[in-house]
């Protein structure tokens, strides 16, 4: 079994994306739109965020959902892949990408109602290729086998700081970055020092300040915008599946086992922030000068300050991915789809 489908044993994606493969070719996916759903709410879904007011889900088999009140009532929007998305990024309530398997990049421009394929797995190792420095036989090696191998590699984060600088990342160290809003993507598998392969589960950035964590423990960072990369000293050798940066430029991740770590120095030096829970965390949400709002695998929702152990406050069903909507109510999504949890508070 791929590494990285440990990470989807964990229950994020479903039994249905391990079998995914076997039910359609890569190129099916990629070419039939995603079909309709009669209760788009209750499958399964992965990640969330929001565009202006509006939030916006994404999930197995290319499905993308809208609320325009704040998740009490969603419908499905039409998505010309049926491939499962496991993040989403919007920098508007206008402009936004996803991206999930098979290497798929989606962009939308109108808050979510339609969108556009613009990158396939295919074209991300032909950039993985094309982006070999010349005598670098080992890079070659693995470059040529990503071309070989097909569209079968999953992206499984994207981030946008803006409408036109974005990064995806994904198994098997695979890391590609636009500075046009996605027209055109770049390499960067060359600049992560990471010769095992390990994936990458998130992104967050700074400014020109970038982090970046994986599995066994590995976290990146980058100061310069992403032209090189350093590997971090690690205080964890479990993998990391959550990340965030706050205004102040304190960082946190999160993972397996309950283990969440905070930095003040850029990672430099790490504090284990006490968690009564050993669920695996799989989402972080920053609250500002409030702190930083966690999501497990058990559907605890944490509150993390400097210096404090974690706080319950909510429990929903299994978490993938949460947010807070325009009404502060959280929203969570998981396998069991969409949840509502009581507003909490974060004084």
């Amino acid at each position: 079994m791929p590494r990285y489908y440990y990470w989807l044993a964990l229950g994020l994606l479903g039994a249905s994306l391990a079998t995914q493969a076997s039910e359609a070719s890569v190129s099916d996916v990629l070419l039939r739109p995603a079909l309709k759903v009669s209760a788009p709410q209750q499958a399964v879904l992965i990640d969330i965020t929001r565009a202006g007011t509006r939030l916006v889900a994404v999930g197995e088999q290319g499905l993308i959902l809208l609320s325009d009140d704040n998740g009490r009532h969603w419908r499905q929007a039409a998505v010309p892949a049926s491939v499962s998305l496991t993040s989403v990024s919007f920098v508007s309530a206008l402009q936004g990408w996803a991206a999930g398997h098979a290497g798929v990049v989606l962009h939308t421009v109108d808050g979510g109602e339609r969108w556009t394929l613009q990158l396939d797995g295919k074209q991300s190792a032909q950039r993985v290729l094309d982006a070999v420095p010349s005598g670098n036989r080992q890079q070659l090696n693995i470059a040529q086998r990503f071309v070989a191998d097909g569209a079968d590699k999953p992206w499984l984060a994207v981030h946008f700081s803006n409408e036109r600088e974005g990064i995806v990342v994904g198994a098997f160290g695979l890391i590609l970055h636009t500075s046009d809003g996605g027209a055109t993507w770049q390499s960067w598998v060359d600049r992560l020092p990471n010769p095992a392969g390990n994936h990458l589960y998130a992104i967050a950035t700074q400014g020109l300040r970038i982090y970046i964590v994986g599995e066994q423990g590995t976290i990146w960072t980058s100061a310069d915008g992403g032209a090189s990369f350093i590997r971090l000293s690690s205080p964890y050798d479990g993998s990391f599946f959550a990340l965030d940066v706050s205004p102040d430029g304190d960082v946190l991740v999160a993972g397996l086992k309950g283990n969440v770590w905070r930095s003040n120095d850029q990672g430099v030096h790490w504090q284990a922030a006490p968690n009564p829970f050993n669920s695996s965390v799989m989402s972080a949400r920053s609250l500002g000068r409030a702190g930083v709002m966690l999501a497990d695998q058990s559907g605890h929702l944490l509150l993390s300050t400097p210096g404090a152990a974690l706080r319950e406050q909510g429990v929903s069903a299994a978490v993938s991915s949460f947010i807070q909507a325009a009404d502060g109510q959280w929203i969570t999504v998981g396998a069991r789809g969409i949840q509502r949890v009581e507003q909490v508070n974060v004084q």
